[in-house]
């Protein structure tokens, strides 16, 4: 067996945009049958939707049942007013120190903004 890849996503786009999301989800499916662990993080209005006092996009409640890990940055969540106590289940809130953690241990990141 290969070596398992860790590989995250710094996702950026506001999650109502659906059709970023569908072309990231294609991605991200065809990486899954490859055995990668994938993480998403939400960055800048990428955190827009994680939260379950905001309205959820079709395609972001599609997102969430992939396999993967999910996080969200909360200080982008506080600059758009987003309650960082109310993330939906399968999302972490982090701060910068975190994403720094995260991001050393990574072997591969994709900015997708």
């Amino acid at each position: 067996m290969g070596e398992q890849i860790n590989l995250i996503y710094l996702y950026g786009f506001s999650t109502f945009l659906e059709s970023k999301l569908f072309s990231l989800m294609q991605i991200l499916k065809n990486q899954l049958n490859r055995d990668v662990h994938i993480s998403i993080v939400f960055i800048h209005d990428g955190v827009i939707g994680t939260s379950y006092k905001n309205k959820i996009s079709p395609a972001m409640t599609e997102l969430l049942k992939l396999p993967i890990s999910f996080y969200t940055m909360i200080p982008d969540l506080k600059a758009r007013g987003i309650d960082s106590e109310n993330l939906q289940n399968k999302i972490e809130g982090i701060e910068y120190e975190d994403l720094v953690d995260l991001l050393a241990i990574t072997s591969k990141i994709v900015s997708w903004m």
